[in-house]
């Protein structure tokens, strides 16, 4: 859905999983960044589609995987982006996806979710809820960057945890089937925009 966006992704990311724990030595957690998920790829195209969203602004990409959505609002204008995983593979990739972009992204290793996003001024959340633990932690985060002011973008493929008291559908788009294995069932995708400040 983004071909301004170069990636290096997995073409099977179970069995790069499986080999990065080879090399490891021990269990490492999914690798996320590895694929260019459904919510990521139709909120980066939102924003390549908006640049007036981002452009010369401050953003943060919660969650960032690939980068994918930090480097469309990158090429879109952001004055400063700034790309979060709490995974370290993912930071790599991030940093090499930016570079082949010929963009600047900075990425901040950890878990952000117990404050509201820094000074970011557009928090961009790209398929974040995609199970209910996780929605419960990211959620209150959004909302309290909603109170400060922030603009926030999900980006979801209808995985079930959307609460639509919160979350309202500001873009639609129908999906090509590839990318991850999870995402093979997915026909449409999308963007969503908080309605509230409180959850």
């Amino acid at each position: 859905m983004v071909p301004e966006v170069r990636l290096f992704l997995a073409e099977d990311a179970i069995l790069l999983w499986a080999h990065l724990e080879a090399k490891a030595g021990q269990a490492l957690p999914p690798p996320f960044w590895a694929s260019a998920w459904m919510g990521g790829q139709a909120l980066a195209r939102y924003v390549l589609d908006h640049p007036d969203i981002v452009a010369g602004r401050r953003v943060l990409d919660l969650a960032s995987g690939s980068g994918l959505v930090a480097i469309a609002a990158a090429l879109a204008g952001a004055r400063v982006v700034v790309a979060n995983d709490i995974d370290p593979y993912a930071i790599t990739a991030i940093e090499a996806n930016a570079r082949v972009n010929d963009v600047d992204v900075t990425t901040h290793l950890g878990d952000m979710l117990t404050g509201s996003g820094d000074d970011a001024d557009v928090v961009l959340a790209g398929d974040v809820l995609y199970n209910p633990s996780l929605a419960g932690a990211v959620l209150p985060f959004l909302a309290r960057g909603v109170a400060r002011g922030a603009r926030v973008l999900v980006g979801d493929p209808d995985r079930g945890h959307v609460p639509r008291q919160f979350l309202e559908t500001v873009a639609t788009y129908r999906v090509p089937v590839t990318g991850a294995p999870e995402d093979a069932q997915i026909k449409f995708v999308d963007v969503l925009a908080p309605k509230l400040a409180d959850i």
